[in-house]
């Protein structure tokens, strides 16, 4: 503990901010690496993943179409064909589609490896016992953000599209979507949510500095339930069953959280304990 505490008193602020700016030097370096894998792989990519929820047969449709019929549901998902063109309107477009839509996938691609630099960004500051949980952290958080792109790309994107392309305003209105509106909404949506569902790493961190407590997580819930519906109401389309689907995960992982920050409070307040005993002896 006291090695940590001196690492940490000798590095200077300068020294903190070189280390911060290898962490984004190197960090940069694996999304591009990733953008090049993808660039690879763009013709699946696009194909197979991105234009995938355009098709009616898009296994979420199916999913909800089949759920409505057993239980006489709104049957909108159960479409023969999506009511919009998917179009490109400028000379670059499609390049600079691809570039970016490779870079996006290579940050994707990239989670693990910058999960592990933040790691070593942030480990002067902890206990030697707690160091020894780099592994798990690693795989826990990249669990957890691709579990969050998954669902964000599932659930969310073709609730989303579903919605977003039957809504009419006018029968002289016909959507034609620009490519860049249609892919920036899968790939925000899909990202956002990885990002989202990072919450039980974010208050374990949180906890262990002491920031938040369990009672405090406890006594704010009904706040955080209410945020979590407004979240919920502003990444979905504006009907209760979607916003109910993408509330659930989230209740659940702030659920979590709070076990989450219980333990970790625990254990410290049990080394805390032992170490007044230490000195009493």
């Amino acid at each position: 503990m006291a090695d940590s505490k001196k690492s940490i008193k000798e590095m200077s602020f300068l020294d903190h901010l070189e280390e911060l700016r290898w962490l984004l030097v190197r960090s940069s370096i694996f999304i591009l690496s990733g953008g090049v894998v993808a660039f690879i792989f763009s013709d699946f990519i696009f194909d197979k993943i991105i234009f995938a929820p355009k098709k009616s047969d898009f296994i979420t449709y199916q999913f909800f179409c089949k759920l409505a019929q057993k239980f006489n549901f709104d049957r909108s998902f159960c479409l023969q064909d999506l009511p919009f063109e998917i179009q490109n309107r400028t000379m670059d477009g499609q390049f600079s589609v691809l570039i970016w839509t490779c870079i996006s996938a290579g940050f994707i691609i990239a989670v693990p490896f910058i999960l592990w630099e933040i790691w070593k960004f942030i480990s002067p500051a902890l206990y030697k016992n707690e160091k020894k949980y780099a592994r798990l952290f690693i795989v826990v958080s990249s669990f957890l953000f691709f579990l969050g792109v998954i669902f964000g790309y599932y659930v969310i994107t073709p609730l989303s599209i579903n919605f977003l392309a039957n809504l009419q305003v006018s029968e002289i209105v016909k959507n034609q979507i620009d490519i860049n509106s249609y892919i920036g909404l899968v790939k925000t949506t899909s990202i956002a949510c990885g990002l989202v569902f990072e919450l039980p790493i974010i208050i374990y961190f949180l906890s262990v500095l002491g920031l938040v407590s369990p009672q405090f997580l406890r006594q704010y819930r009904k706040y955080a339930i209410v945020l979590i519906l407004i979240i919920a109401a502003i990444i979905t389309p504006p009907d209760v069953v979607s916003q109910i689907i993408v509330s659930i995960p989230l209740l659940i992982l702030y659920e979590v959280s709070i076990y989450i920050s219980y333990f970790v409070t625990k254990k410290k307040n049990k080394e805390i304990a032992e170490g007044k005993n230490k000195e009493v002896q």
